[in-house]
């Protein structure tokens, strides 16, 4: 396949096809003429590392775990990292989001008069904002 045809085919710009070749990510052959001709297993190697980015992971990283033929090597432990990192990325949003929540439905008029909103104010201002601070707490009906 040409370049224009893995770029029509995978949607990946032909300028990014020849700059993932540069970094040894993909693999060219040049046909008569300089025309570059990948081999169909290009399309896999995209894929993986479409997949990778998607992951989190850098261009170098998905390079370490790629073989000269293009197959995968996969790196566990880097993958557990980037997988605790992503937790990591969900437990900060989901407690942001309920934060944004309290405070969208907080029945105190002046939300500074708030405890809840002001202790997660303070978690955030200190960089500490976890799910456990995020939690408003539900007033009982004693009565």
């Amino acid at each position: 396949m040409d370049i224009s045809e893995v770029a029509r085919r995978t949607g990946v710009p032909a300028s990014t096809l020849r700059f993932y070749e540069s970094k040894g990510l993909i693999c060219a052959t040049r046909a008569a003429g300089g025309r570059r001709r990948f081999a169909p297993g290009v399309l896999d190697q995209l894929a993986l590392i479409a997949l990778g980015q998607a992951g989190g992971l850098s261009l170098d990283e998905i390079h370490a775990m790629l073989s000269p033929e293009g197959a995968p090597r996969v790196d566990r432990a880097l993958l557990l990292s980037k997988a605790d990192e992503i937790d990591a990325t969900i437990k900060r949003l989901r407690a942001m989001s309920q934060s944004l929540r309290h405070a969208a439905a907080c029945p105190v008029e002046n939300h500074a008069a708030c405890p809840t909103f002001q202790r997660l104010l303070k978690a955030a201002a200190a960089g500490r904002l976890s799910q456990k601070d995020a939690k408003p707490k539900v007033a009982r009906d004693t009565s």
